[in-house]
């Protein structure tokens, strides 16, 4: 597919580089990964005891601006009935969190299963400064679509932010509907994957590493954009409901096609479904 083909040149599968970017800059300054979702936590956070629903473990320090950043999320229906959603669900358990690592990005996981496979927990952690630092757009066209420019209106932090906690909510919403063997045998392979491509030459013919991606569904690279583009058609639809003003609206979902086509073409319809769920609104050039 045309998007795995530009991954591949451009991302070595272990350490997938994106780039952040400076206010009104899409072009500058290299970062790894790591720099939106952080590396994994050795140790995450407590789950709550308090029993099933949202629990909210911030530190009163980092409390004002986690309210704005909520009331922001829950100022549109998506952000709203997906909150409700996992609240009101007896059967499984969400942790959010806020931490001074990893200040711009988000990460979620720490997942968990009951025996029957479905999803029972999981955790959000936020940034610090969520409201600040913009993902580029080749697995990150929703929040890239922010981006100010001389020509656009700077949009809110606290939209960004809330666009953020919308993408992250959507990992969670896609995880608890996969099947959870696949993700957990996905998660234990693709590691070993990538030891054995970048010792073997980045050769991707190798028959082991072409049985692992027989096993897991694709290659580590592919899995990955495919679990970011969902979290990314979440936020998508987050600022669907934010913007209803066509003036507001269609630059930025403008923006998002010209990034999807360039860079996910093959995940196109997913984000297209996200203006279909509303047809009263006009598609801002989307087929």
């Amino acid at each position: 597919m045309r998007s795995s083909r530009i991954v591949s040149g451009l991302l070595v599968l272990a350490i997938v580089p994106l780039f952040f970017t400076q206010v009104g800059d899409t072009s500058s300054r290299p970062y790894s990964t790591t720099d939106y979702h952080g590396v994994e936590p050795s140790v995450w956070p407590s789950r709550s005891d308090k029993g099933p629903g949202i629990k909210e473990d911030v530190a009163d320090k980092y409390l004002a601006r986690y309210e704005a950043w909520k009331a922001e999320f829950l100022a549109t229906e998506a952000g709203r009935e997906q909150w409700e959603h996992f609240k009101s669900d007896p059967n499984f358990t969400l942790t959010i969190s806020v931490s001074r690592e990893n200040a711009e990005g988000a990460t979620t996981g720490n997942y968990r299963w009951d025996d029957k496979g479905t999803l029972v927990a999981a955790t959000i952690i936020l940034g610090v400064r969520l409201d600040e630092g913009y993902p580029n757009p080749i697995y990150f066209p929703v929040m890239n679509s922010l981006v100010p420019t001389e020509t656009s209106t700077r949009i809110d932090g606290n939209t960004l932010a809330a666009t953020k906690l919308a993408h992250e909510f959507g990992h969670v919403k896609r995880t608890s509907e996969v099947d959870s063997t696949v993700y957990q045998l996905q998660s234990q392979l693709m590691p070993q994957y990538n030891k054995i491509f970048l010792s073997n030459g980045r050769n991707a013919k190798d028959p082991r590493l072409v049985e692992i991606a027989g096993k897991i569904g694709g290659t580590p690279v592919q899995i990955w954009e495919d679990r970011e583009y969902w979290g990314e058609a979440n936020a998508m639809a987050y600022l669907r409901d934010r913007f209803t003003d066509d003036r507001m609206r269609c630059p930025l979902f403008s923006k998002i096609r010209h990034s999807v086509d360039l860079y996910a073409k093959d995940y196109e319809p997913r984000f297209r479904d996200v203006l279909r769920a509303t047809p009263n609104q006009k598609t801002c050039g989307w087929p």
